[in-house]
């Protein structure tokens, strides 16, 4: 991904797929497109029940990756050329 958004949600009570949600649903209304890929920092799956191979977990329509580089709570979503492309 080489543009996207950076989306900040640092409630505790909500779960991580919810806020991804949030974050997507903000980018669409915003670009009129669907992201398909979000970074997050790997200390924010620690919390999750998901099953990882590599750094790569699929949720929905979005594939999420995890980056050190990324600050915890911030999520960097967008689209990913690679990915097949979302349809708006």
């Amino acid at each position: 991904m080489n543009i996207g958004m950076l989306w900040f949600d640092n409630d505790a009570k909500t779960d991580l797929s919810i806020k991804i949600e949030r974050a997507a649903f903000y980018y669409h209304e915003k670009y009129g497109k669907k992201p398909n890929v979000c970074f997050v920092n790997p200390s924010m799956l620690k919390s999750e029940a998901v099953e990882t191979t590599s750094k790569t977990v699929i949720r929905g329509e979005i594939e999420l990756r995890t980056s050190k580089s990324v600050l915890p709570n911030h999520f960097w979503i967008g689209i990913n050329g690679n990915l097949s492309q979302a349809s708006s």
